[in-house]
């Protein structure tokens, strides 16, 4: 994987960590900007950053406030929060925010690294011009590498982790979507947290295919999900 054309904004108020961290990073051939706070991050985050590393608990502007402004104006870059705050529900609160990781301090330097890449590799398959893939499911059109879901009343641009969901449902088809292939390839592994993780996102698909009521999002046996039309 080459890493030098990915860009990578770290907003960490610790400057000896965020330097180590930064360091590390830029040893394995990716460039590293880093903020000292959010405020400083929203000024640069259209600069063409390919991901972004959030910590939580900042001055001026925390990393879930950050994440919040992204959403509002429109900013579609990956990010994934980095933060000692280990309270479940901060973790619901930032995959339920459009995170696709949430790690917390201490964590193993290449095992982020592992998932940063993971991350950079599937924005990299978004992009790419022959993987334009559309679907129809029931009233809906989904267009995969937009992330673009189109009723016939409105457009939603869902976030990577969820496009890549709903993409693999669709690519499904009559079989059914093995829980754990789904984890380890989206989340990178299978835990307890990013099982929880795929719930919330589960619960999401859910909602937004509620307009057409004969769609469906089952379980089948715990073991995975399939979409169907009643």
């Amino acid at each position: 994987m080459e890493n030098a054309h990915y860009r990578i904004l770290l907003v960490e108020d610790d400057v000896n960590f965020g330097s180590i961290l930064k360091s590390y990073l830029e040893l394995n051939d990716l460039e590293v900007v880093l903020k000292p706070d959010g405020k400083l991050a929203l000024e640069v985050l259209d600069k063409g950053f390919n991901l972004c590393i959030l910590d939580v608990m900042m001055p001026e502007l925390d990393g879930f406030s950050v994440a919040e402004a992204m959403k509002a104006n429109g900013l579609k870059i990956p990010f994934i929060f980095l933060t000692a705050r280990t309270l479940k529900e901060d973790q619901v609160r930032g995959f339920r925010l459009g995170a696709d990781d949430y790690i917390t301090k201490p964590f193993d330097t290449e095992l982020l690294l592992y998932k940063i890449k993971a991350i950079l590799r599937r924005g990299d398959v978004n992009h790419e011009k022959t993987d334009i893939e559309e679907f129809g499911i029931g009233i809906f059109r989904f267009n995969a590498r937009m992330r673009a879901l189109q009723s016939p009343t409105s457009t939603r641009t869902l976030t990577l982790r969820e496009a890549e969901l709903l993409k693999m449902l669709c690519n499904a088809k009559d079989q059914f979507l093995v829980r754990k292939e789904a984890l380890l390839k989206i989340w990178g592994e299978d835990s307890y947290f990013t099982g929880r993780s795929m719930d919330v996102f589960i619960t999401r698909l859910r909602k937004y295919l509620k307009e057409d009521d004969k769609l469906e999002i089952v379980n089948i046996h715990g073991d995975g999900y399939r979409l169907v039309r009643k």
